[in-house]
């Protein structure tokens, strides 16, 4: 049977499942019953530095967008860092490590950007013999307004100043969260690097503003009725979040920093594919939230179950495999082609694909009597979204043509690269002219 334990940069937990810093891990009470249910690490909810009580909203904090059966594809979060006073924070989190040795409790922090500050809370935080701390640079709302959160995580001067003071105030691995608010998440990692951070995480929330209630013109969550942008996250934001942390592990300038993974991940397979892309850990927070703590049984037994059935007998093994699958597009097989093949026994025929094709592709599927669906191959660029729309799992797949056919829509004789590397459509010959 698979081990699911992992050591992600000396922390080590029985699974790679974390809770996010986020509302699940705001107080010892809910990190107690989360270590009960199964889960491998908490990052505990960002502690802020001692001073003037952070004041949350009393009205609607979360606003959300539903798919299918009211599913959460998307959550909109306005609130801020822990509202509870810092010593009651470090007294239960130093009680919880305590009684869960062997779990990963990782402490988010987010203070004013000056040295002192940091410095103190570091050295109040290592009292608790937690295993690390995450500082947040990804905050998009609140809190960034006052010079931290994604204010820091947009300048990578900001987030290589105070990695390294967090580095030489504290023994304790860091890991540094980004922020998604940017053009290229590339240049913080490699600033979060610089400075000596242990590993990087990513993504936090991403800007938004969800809905807009058309009845009193206010965005929604509508406090009193006004509403201001919030971080967006849930499953919504998962290819986003793939992409980041893609990007991240294929520079050669961090492809050897550690990541931990976040960003709607809801079931094992989205986990699986978060470490697939060079995640060594992930972390979750819309899935508890929806649906509970409880959803780490399922976490863990479909991971487990899935390791067993392709061989794999540790975490690790996983790690980074579909990376050096990723390239940029002028880098791929023009050679390779493929065309949409429908089956008849399992079509329904309710025309879905021709409706899609006919008015935003290609025209290239063609409806016969008794609505029977065919591919026309000299129309056919194969190009999926017959696949896509179609609501029968394997009804319509894409097909590859044998080496040495004809395409009939090009007259391109498939894998004839002598050929291809100087026909017009091929976008490196143009560049080679």
């Amino acid at each position: 049977m698979a081990s699911l334990a992992t050591d992600f940069i000396g922390i080590r937990s029985p699974n790679p499942f974390w809770l996010a810093s986020a509302p699940p891990t705001d107080k010892e009470y809910n990190v107690r019953r989360a270590f009960q249910a199964g889960w491998g690490g908490v990052v505990w909810k960002t502690l802020g530095a001692e001073g003037p009580p952070v004041v949350n909203v009393n009205g609607p904090r979360y606003g959300v967008i539903h798919g299918p059966d009211r599913r959460v594809m998307g959550l909109n979060n306005i609130e801020l860092i822990t509202d509870r006073p810092l010593e009651v924070n470090l007294r239960e989190i130093k009680a919880v490590k305590r009684d869960f040795p062997d779990r990963a409790l990782v402490v988010s922090l987010m203070v004013p950007c000056d040295e002192e500050s940091w410095k103190a809370i570091l050295a109040r935080v290592e009292e608790t013999d937690c295993d690390g701390v995450e500082l947040n640079f990804g905050c998009p709302h609140g809190m960034s307004e006052r010079g931290m959160g994604s204010a820091v995580g947009q300048v990578p001067e900001y987030i290589e100043m105070v990695t390294r003071w967090v580095k030489q105030h504290s023994r304790m691995p860091c890991i540094v969260k980004l922020t998604p608010n940017i053009t290229d998440i590339r240049k913080p990692a490699e600033a979060a690097k610089r400075g000596g951070a242990d590993a990087v995480s990513l993504i936090n929330t991403i800007n938004s503003i969800t809905s807009v209630n058309l009845d009193t013109f206010s965005p929604e969550p509508s406090i009193d009725g006004k509403g201001a942008h919030g971080g967006y996250c849930g499953p919504a934001v998962k290819p986003i979040a793939l992409n980041m942390v893609a990007e991240i592990a294929r520079n050669p300038a961090t492809r050897d920093l550690p990541i931990s993974g976040i960003g709607g991940i809801t079931t094992w397979r989205d986990a699986a594919e978060f470490l697939a892309l060079g995640a060594g850990s992930v972390q979750v927070c819309t899935a508890a939230m929806t649906y509970g703590f409880g959803i780490i049984r399922e976490m863990t037994a479909g991971l487990s179950a899935w390791m067993d059935e392709k061989g794999f007998t540790a975490v690790d093994q996983i790690v980074g495999r579909a990376v050096p699958n990723v390239t940029d597009w002028q880098y791929l097989n023009l050679n390779y082609v493929t065309k949409a093949r429908i089956n008849q026994d399992l079509c329904i025929k309710c025309g879905r694909c021709y409706a899609a094709c006919e008015d935003t592709s290609h025209q290239a599927i063609a409806m016969g009597p008794g609505r029977v669906f065919t591919v026309k191959d000299e129309e056919c660029v194969a190009c999926n979204l017959c696949v896509d729309v179609c609501p029968v799992e394997n009804c319509i797949t894409m097909v590859e043509l044998p080496k040495g056919s004809v395409d009939p829509r090009t007259g391109i004789v498939v894998g004839d690269y002598a050929n291809w590397t100087t026909h017009p459509n091929n976008p490196m010959a143009r560049a080679a002219e």
